[in-house]
């Protein structure tokens, strides 16, 4: 006798094709433009110029669309104006003669004077600069700061506002010493600490000693009130005696020690990302490198004590995930973000031969890593079509056009600057949260938000600086699932706490101190 379908199999069939075609349709997806909008940038240049490539992403207009700054390393920088829409994301060229610069390895969008107009740090190959931002993108060397750009090959950077302070405290991590006669290797330079006295700057203080910092971030990783400095360093120059590092940044910084809980770690760094992956309120850290990436889990307790993830977690991208290319893998910029807006944050992955380095893949795809429910990730690159060969570097994920979606902008080294908009389908809630307190520190660096929605509280810091040469200044962006009922509060940079308050998902606001 042959069997048919009864009409409940039938019924349960389709509900089962339709939840696959759901899922389906909630795959990441991202459609490149900057080739559609004529936009060509590369970053290149000899040795000076092998690392770095970063991007800074900022509204210097007062439209909350955020702009690009993108190094060129011995080509001049680039600078766009965004022209997007909630359906297309669209950028011009306006490179005006003070952001038209050469030997450029990257930036970072900083409010330095609390005045409401995004400055900007440029690091270079040469001396550092700081420019004052003005209205309608206007930019010019900031006067006043009493401060020294130095002549270092700088290619990372963060920023903290200490208890009391006008201004912020900056670090700049600089690579090798190019005037050290027996360099390249074992030549590290150290690094600079800037802290202000009033409102301008105090002379440099030498963090020494250094190990070829690839990527700085102030985090207040245990969560008391003051950020510490964490140094990514990269072993292919420091050889041997280096390691990971982290200032403790008191009257005196002072390195933590195995003593205080700090686990020693040698690699070859090149960028730091944070986020409270596991949702234990306390940030995480992400780690690229030549070989494996590292993501490690916070150890609660006194000290500044991480370990290592399972390898079984899938973050470690070890590899080449297609090709026939088979050799370890370079991470250069790493960075956290809901991609799906499914309350779970993914993590982005920019990839690249340092040059034509033997033992590494020359064929190396950029990281889409999408966070399922048990905590593992699984690669999504090739499908999202992020996944490039091009010897990647900086890069930014965050929302170009206000809809809600992150999207990713991505510097390649002799190959053009990358601008992906995120089309995905089907994606949950989210919101869009900007900070902003009267006085010193307008942003809110810092700050801890923290956002409730479906029965978990994912809590981000406020920071500046990480990732590999680039950073963003912007709204903060949060996923939301299928949540109907969302609340949030903000412990400030000070300890004050808000209370919870219920917010309407998809919304884009402003919560003023």
């Amino acid at each position: 006798m042959r069997r048919g379908f009864s009409p409940a199999k039938m019924r349960l069939a389709a509900l089962f094709l339709l939840i696959a075609a759901t899922e389906l349709s909630a795959a990441p997806l991202f459609v490149e433009r900057a080739k559609s909008l004529n936009i060509d940038h590369r970053y290149t240049g000899g040795w000076t110029h092998f690392v770095g490539g970063g991007v800074a992403v900022f509204d210097c207009d007062g439209d909350n669309l955020p702009e690009v700054f993108a190094a060129g390393g011995a080509a001049p920088s680039l600078f766009l104006r965004n022209r997007s829409t909630p359906e297309l994301v669209r950028y011009e060229v306006e490179t005006h003669a003070a952001l038209n610069l050469k030997a450029v390895t990257g930036a970072y969008p900083i409010d330095i004077d609390s005045d409401g107009w995004t400055d900007l740090v440029i690091l270079r190959v040469g001396p550092n600069a700081i420019l004052k931002g003005g209205p309608d993108c206007a930019f010019a060397p900031f006067e006043g700061l009493h401060f020294d750009g130095g002549d270092g090959w700088t290619v990372s950077f963060s920023a903290t506002w200490e208890a009391d302070q006008r201004l912020p405290t900056l670090a700049f991590g600089n690579y090798v010493d190019r005037d050290d006669p027996n360099g390249p290797f074992e030549a590290c330079d150290d690094n600079d600490l800037f802290r202000p006295t009033g409102g301008a700057y105090l002379p440099a203080e030498k963090l020494a000693p250094g190990f070829c910092a690839l990527s700085l971030l102030f985090t207040d990783w245990n969560r008391v009130g003051r950020a510490d400095l964490r140094v990514s360093n990269d072993r292919h120059y420091y050889v041997r005696g280096g390691a990971e590092q982290m200032w403790a940044m008191e009257a005196t910084p002072r390195l933590y020690s195995e003593a205080d809980g700090w686990r020693r770690l040698p690699i070859w760094g090149m960028g730091i990302a944070t986020r409270d992956v596991n949702r234990d309120g306390a940030p995480d850290v992400y780690l690229t490198s030549m070989g494996d990436q590292k993501l490690q889990y916070r150890i609660t307790g006194d000290g500044p004590s991480y370990e290592d993830a399972l390898f079984a977690v899938g973050a470690a991208a070890h590899r080449p995930y297609f090709g026939d290319d088979g050799r370890p893998s370079t991470g250069w910029h790493a960075e956290f973000g809901d991609v799906d807006n499914d309350g779970r944050d993914d993590l982005f992955v920019a990839k690249g031969n340092v040059e034509q380095m033997p033992s590494n893949a020359m064929e190396d795809p950029n990281n889409l890593l999408m966070q399922t429910e048990d905590g593992r990730f699984e690669e999504w690159g090739k499908v999202a079509k992020i996944a490039s060969t091009a010897r990647s570097r900086g890069a930014a994920l965050t929302d170009l056009n206000l809809d809600g979606a992150l999207d990713l902008i991505v510097v390649n080294r002799y190959a053009p600057l990358e601008i992906h908009q995120n089309i995905s389908a089907n994606s949950g809630g989210w919101l869009l949260i900007d900070l902003q307190q009267p006085g010193k520190n307008r942003n809110a660096v810092g700050a801890w938000i923290e956002v409730r929605a479906n029965g978990v509280v994912q809590a981000r810091e406020v920071t500046i600086g990480g990732g590999h040469a680039s950073g963003w200044l912007g709204p903060h962006h949060f996923g939301l699932g299928r949540a109907k009922k969302v609340s949030m509060r903000v412990i400030w940079p000070d300890g004050e706490t808000s209370e919870w308050r219920d917010i309407e998902p998809r919304s884009h606001i402003t919560l003023a101190r």
